[in-house]
């Protein structure tokens, strides 16, 4: 047969059957969730868990992250070690099944592990797969043995390296940066996750060290994490930029039904609620039914002493489950030995079994502490009355806000320029800072795809404001009504329905200067504290317009950065002199032309967007109630710390 007949036959011969290995380095989304930043940096908490996985069954007290100067991870925890003798099955050293088999490990068999943090049960081979280069050193029996790997694949037999007395495991690998866009870690990224399990699982210490940072004395940047109080402290840790309304952490441990349960709760003057949930030290930022166990034995406790005590018999409104969770900073972690999880994310927990225990355990926990508490129990009630007025003008505000479509037609914002398409997908819209830059832009925009909404000066502080406040913002009223979305779905009526949402990008474009970079942050968290839903959905991306426009004659180059712009003034001078080369810095974007504009910033074969993400809800919750709250010392402290690294235009 001809190769050119055997290229249309399709028979037994073309189907591929992919080892493990091979599928993980083929389709490496499927195991870690992308190849960006977010990959690269799971790979270094799939290699951590095996260290919690071996502590939570009580094996192991320390665990080390070093961030050599390379870009490599070494990982070192002092539990038992994985095992390193014969596997039957495999007729190969269980280390080497370990670090090679796709879904191999300790975490299958319930009576070695109850729980672990393993998502997928891929673990340690997966990262093995997608490093260049990868050393196991495993301590036990005695002896310290060794093992390496490229691309997956071992290099010799497990062997012994020397003899020692303690025991462990040591994992060091190097990410394949023909894998992965990006192989740089980022020692907040990877800080922020190592505080947050030490926090999960109390009495661990967890040190992180960055080998690449070395200050002036030859010290290396270095941090320790270690908890004793677990999730209360985790609690105080997240409220520690908020003003609070009661002293205690209210705080609960123990086991119902099975399940172990560790939740931690309080409030504090804010109009936020920040509920963070765990499940097997993974944060379920989806929710599932351990958080609606929190809800219901929250709403249900709080609701029965309110009434009970008599507070609530004068208020006409009537009292919601949200009023309660109002001004509320929670952590709940359960331990669930098969998980289950679903949603877009994989981080929505399944199980149903897990709702009653947690729901009862803080049911208990909250009614021993009201009625031993009666003054700050008092000073919650009020909170959720307040909550309770305050929500009701915000529906009346929000109602607004919606029946605006009945009223006006369309329904649409006088100065929104729509776009033709009506598919979702295809459709973008541009927040753009005032009259003029709008004007620019919608000379520049495709029309058929591009919409655009100028925005009047600075929007509201969502961070400081009432609720109903927000509703009745006249900026804020446009982007709702732009966006087509809706507050309230079936499971929770607070949330964000997106079945009517309009556009699938949405890009704030703002000017490049000190007011551009304020906007865009009160715009950021307008949309983290209302609009979470559509940052979660990838929907949120920020434009770059360019900073400098270097021109020579008829030749001229755009310049994102002052690198950039170095290297454009070297190339066009040519012979000459760097005088004889024109520099135009960009302020704002009113400063370029239409089609400048649309060649620079819009133009989607040759713009660059900047997709926000959340990769740490806590951290994130932290961060914008720092910056926009009313706290001023960690905020200024905050300044101190980064002022180096800003640049600012003389």
């Amino acid at each position: 047969m001809s190769e050119e007949q055997n290229k249309g036959n399709y028979g037994a011969d073309q189907i591929q059957a992919l080892e493990g290995m091979e599928h993980v380095r083929m389709r490496p989304s499927m195991y870690i969730g992308d190849v960006g930043v977010r990959g690269l940096h799971h790979l270094v908490y799939e290699v951590v868990d095996n260290s919690i996985d071996e502590a939570l069954a009580g094996h192991c007290d320390n665990i080390t992250v070093t961030i050599n100067k390379d870009n490599s991870i070494t990982t070192e925890d002092d539990g038992r070690g994985i095992p390193v003798g014969l596997h039957k099955k495999e007729g190969v050293s269980a280390l080497e099944v370990v670090m090679t088999k796709i879904g191999a490990g300790g975490k299958f068999d319930k009576d070695t592990y109850k729980v672990s943090g393993g998502l997928h049960g891929v673990g340690v081979s997966c990262v093995n797969a997608l490093s260049t280069h990868l050393m196991a050193t495993v301590r036990r029996d005695g002896k310290i043995f060794q093992q390496e790997y490229n691309i997956g694949k071992p290099l010799y037999d497990v062997k012994v390296v020397g003899e020692s007395q303690e025991t462990g495991t040591e994992v060091t690998f190097q990410p394949d940066a023909s894998i992965f866009d990006y192989t740089e870690y980022n020692y907040d990224t990877l800080a922020a996750r190592m505080r947050e399990l030490a926090f999960l699982n109390k009495g661990i210490t967890i040190t992180l060290t960055d080998k690449r940072n070395v200050d002036e004395n030859g010290k290396m940047h270095s941090v320790s994490f270690h908890s004793e109080g677990g999730l209360r402290e985790f609690a105080s840790f997240l409220d520690r930029n908020r003003e609070a309304l009661i002293a205690d952490v209210i705080y609960f441990e123990g086991e119902r039904e099975g399940i172990p349960v560790e939740v931690a709760l309080t409030y504090n003057t804010s109009y936020t609620e920040n509920i963070q949930a765990y499940v097997n030290n993974i944060n379920t930022h989806e929710g599932g039914t351990h958080l609606s166990g929190f809800r219901r034995g929250l709403t249900n406790t709080l609701k029965k002493y309110a009434t009970d005590s008599g507070m609530l018999a004068k208020e006409k409104i009537e009292i919601d489950g949200d009023d309660f969770r109002e001004g509320l900073t929670a952590v709940v972690s359960v331990k669930v030995a098969e998980p289950q999880f679903e949603g877009q994310t994989k981080t929505k927990l399944g199980n149903r079994e897990v709702t009653a225990p947690v729901s009862q355990a803080v049911s208990e926990m909250l009614s021993a502490y009201l009625e031993e508490h009666p003054t700050e129990a008092r000073l919650i009630v009020e909170k959720v009355i307040l909550a309770a007025r305050a929500r009701h003008a915000a529906r009346k505000a929000r109602e607004m806000v919606q029946r605006k479509n009945v009223l006006t037609g369309s329904g649409l914002p006088g100065k929104l320029a729509d776009c033709s398409e009506k598919d979702p997908a295809a459709c973008e819209i541009y927040f753009v800072e005032g009259d003029s830059a709008g004007g620019t832009a919608k000379q520049g925009r495709d029309r058929h795809f591009q919409a655009i909404l100028p925005l009047r000066g600075k929007i509201l502080n969502v961070e400081k404001a009432m609720q109903y406040k927000i509703f009745e913002n006249e900026e804020i009223k446009n982007i709702y009504t732009a966006l087509g979305v809706r507050i309230g779905t079936e499971d929770d009526s607070k949330a964000l329905n997106l079945e009517k949402l309009r556009y699938h990008k949405i890009i704030i474009m703002c000017d490049a200067d000190v007011d551009g970079s304020h906007i865009e942050t009160l715009i950021l968290t307008f949309f983290f504290r209302y609009m979470k839903e559509l940052i979660e959905h990838g929907y949120i991306y920020i434009a770059t317009p360019p900073l400098y426009q270097v021109k020579k004659g008829t030749k001229s180059e755009y310049a994102w950065n002052e690198d950039m712009r170095d290297r454009l003034i070297q190339e066009l001078k040519g012979g000459g002199s760097e005088s004889s080369v024109n520099v135009q810095r960009y302020k704002g974007l009113g400063e370029m032309n239409a089609e400048q504009l649309w060649e620079t910033t819009m133009n989607p074969e040759s713009r660059t967007l900047r997709q926000v993400t959340i990769e740490n809800a806590a951290e994130c919750d932290q961060i914008f109630s720092m910056l926009m709250g009313d706290d001023v010392p960690p905020r200024r402290e905050f300044i101190e710390r980064n002022a180096k690294y800003a640049k600012i235009d003389a």
